[in-house]
């Protein structure tokens, strides 16, 4: 599978209407004085209800709920939307009756409201306690999660074995020693004939039209995502006539 014009077109637009909505409202108000914490966790307090609602949503979907949540969704049913489902009716309670004790004694992080509860230690614990659960799990997992969309999108995974399949024939002649895969990318090291035998490689096949990295007596091949069927044999039918070239 790969993505055709209108996807990139769409993609395109995407990043460019979010990075022009960011400068738009993060824009400096005239008059306005130095920035603090009120500016950056309530945006200054100006914000309309529909975009604080927007950026409620916005800052608690990510791959784990479109790929993860939708996927179990699939093979298990419903039941496990519920927990979104509670998490709405909590909303409205919290919205309703915690709120505005919140915002009346300017609390608008867990960390505030721990350490005048209970202390600056409890504070200090709790916000090391989360940034690393959050960096070793959840970040983690939805990384993961995201790179099994953009997979199955961009077709990495066809793309990957086609490589494989292409580069088979060169692995078995003897001018290579050992051809070494991991998903898309690919490294051919080849037989050293000179000192610099893998720089002479990627110069032949630049020749023939072909950019390639050398590490070494290796020949690095990362192919992007958006590569056709045409231009990957290409790619890898110019590293073969290069190394026939060089390693004779």
């Amino acid at each position: 599978m790969q993505m055709g014009t209108i996807d990139i077109v769409v993609v395109i637009l995407y990043a460019v209407a979010i990075f022009g909505l960011a400068q738009w409202v993060s824009r400096d108000k005239v008059g306005a004085g130095p920035k603090n914490t009120t500016d950056y966790f309530l945006a200054s307090k100006n914000l309309p209800w529909w975009a604080i609602g927007a950026s409620l949503i916005a800052a608690n979907i990510s791959a784990e709920q479109i790929v993860g949540m939708a996927g179990s969704g699939y093979k298990i049913g419903l039941a496990i939307a519920s927990y979104e489902w509670m998490a709405a009716a909590t909303l409205l309670l919290v919205g309703k009756y915690f709120l505005p004790i919140f915002l009346k004694n300017e609390i608008y992080t867990m960390p505030q409201f721990l350490e005048r509860r209970y202390g600056r230690t409890i504070r200090t614990l709790m916000a090391f306690f989360w940034l690393a659960l959050y960096v070793f799990v959840n970040l983690t997992s939805i990384i993961w999660l995201g790179s099994i969309a953009v997979t199955k999108v961009a077709g990495a995974r066809a793309l990957g074995d086609r490589v494989g399949e292409l580069l088979a024939p060169v692995a078995a002649t003897d001018a290579v020693v050992e051809v070494r895969r991991l998903g898309t990318m690919a490294g051919v090291e080849v037989r050293p004939v000179g000192p610099r035998t893998g720089v002479a490689v990627c110069r032949a096949a630049r020749r023939r039209g072909v950019w390639l990295r050398p590490l070494g007596d290796t020949v690095v091949l990362m192919p992007p995502l958006a590569l056709g069927s045409a231009e990957t044999e290409l790619m890898v039918g110019a590293l073969a006539e290069a190394i026939a070239e060089v390693v004779r």
